[in-house]
């Protein structure tokens, strides 16, 4: 019975009952019109999701991985420059993609805990204007951070670069506010194993009337991930390749899902959940990756164990004895800090139950915690804010 346990990683996450069964149809023709009628929706409901009238929303057979090298792939040359910081493990990542590009990669960096900071953007476009794209990641899932998209935006406008804006909303988009037009983004990129409460293959892109402007000048190789290929096979609501067929028909549901309960209610639950767990690691008196509460991210919350702890011991123990997953630290935060991820198809009943579990994995293991503090203060949140 372990298998009924929901999962608190931030990502993949929980599959609920409705968008397993709308996965679960027999192969079919992917040129036929039924399944032309399942996908031009889907790719004109998600652009609601991304906040974007103007843009377009691409899907590719992969992850959110697939979507960053296609986003860079797609819009820059050999060498150009690119701005990004590196706050955690997943923007080293992207900085490592596009060095593996030969991109000329400038980076800010940022200590893990922080966001990303909009002057020192600024302060390095102010300096040099040849740069062709700013990335940001706009939540670090390794560290439980927020970074302001907008301003970053902002930074760009006050240097009159000219460069693109690339965004990682891997972790956030379908969970928390995302406003791609209001924000001036140019390529947004997520995944479907997150936010969107699907199995993981799917990368969704949106893509500006600017970066679509850019594909003409760009020279990075790329086949499998090439947005002139799917944009002309989308126009008529085909697919350049063999789709990933119950991942489209899990998507159009999953859009049905978050529309019915409402864009605004969907991000205001998440803000809910993560601040019944981030109140429960203050009553354990437990320190969160992120610097403060402002930056705090509502998808996942990173939180550093007593020190002398190994935090990989305490996320196995709560697998091993009570069959519930959470995230271990990752890069520099290896064995410091585990993960709790409270993003996708959850409740308030069951984020207690993944305090509960840790909170006795803790005591399992004697942790300088009392049983039921980060449960019981979770639940007073919870009950006043219902």
């Amino acid at each position: 019975m372990s298998q009924q346990n929901p999962i608190f990683i931030p990502g993949p996450t929980n599959l609920p009952d409705r968008l397993r069964l709308a996965m679960h149809v027999q192969s079919q023709d992917h040129r036929s019109k039924n399944f032309i009628d399942t996908f031009a929706p889907a790719l004109e409901e998600a652009k609601k999701v991304f906040g974007t009238i103007d843009g377009k929303v691409l899907l590719f057979a992969s992850s959110g991985t697939g979507g960053w090298e296609a986003a860079i792939s797609n819009t820059l040359c050999a060498r150009d420059r690119v701005l990004i910081c590196r706050n955690g493990a997943f923007s080293h990542r992207w900085i490592n993609l596009c060095q593996r590009h030969d991109l000329d990669v400038e980076i800010v960096e940022a200590p893990w805990g922080a966001a990303a900071p909009a002057n020192a953007y600024e302060i390095a476009l102010k300096a040099d204007l040849s740069y062709k794209a700013v990335l940001v990641t706009h939540n670090e899932t390794a560290t439980g951070v927020r970074s302001n998209v907008a301003a970053v935006r902002q930074a760009m406008d006050n240097a009159d670069s000219n460069a693109l804006l690339m965004v990682d909303g891997v972790s956030s988009i379908a969970s928390m506010e995302f406003r791609m037009d209001d924000w001036g983004v140019d390529i947004a990129v997520c995944g479907s194993q997150k936010g969107f409460m699907l199995a993981t293959g799917m990368a969704i892109l949106a893509i500006s009337p600017k970066a679509i402007e850019t594909m003409e000048h760009a020279t990075l190789p790329r086949t499998f991930f090439d947005f002139n290929d799917m944009l002309k096979n989308n126009a008529s609501g085909g697919f350049p390749y063999t789709p990933p067929l119950q991942l489209i028909y899990g998507l159009r549901e999953s859009l049905k899902m978050l529309l019915e309960e409402g864009l605004e209610n969907v991000y205001a639950r998440h803000f809910r959940l993560a601040e019944g767990v981030r109140r429960a690691v203050t009553a354990w008196e437990l320190r969160t990756v992120a610097h403060s509460s402002n930056i705090a991210s509502d998808t996942v919350t990173a939180i550093y164990v007593p020190e002398g702890r190994d935090a990989n011991e305490l996320t196995d123990h709560a697998n091993n004895a009570y069959g519930v997953s959470f995230g271990i630290g990752l890069g520099k935060l290896n064995g410091k800090a585990f993960r709790i991820g409270h993003l996708g198809s959850l409740t308030d009943v069951m984020v207690l139950s993944g305090l509960a579990t840790i909170e006795m994995s803790m005591a399992d293991l004697n942790y300088p915690i009392t049983l039921g503090s980060g449960v019981a203060t979770a639940q007073e949140y919870y009950r006043q804010t219902k």
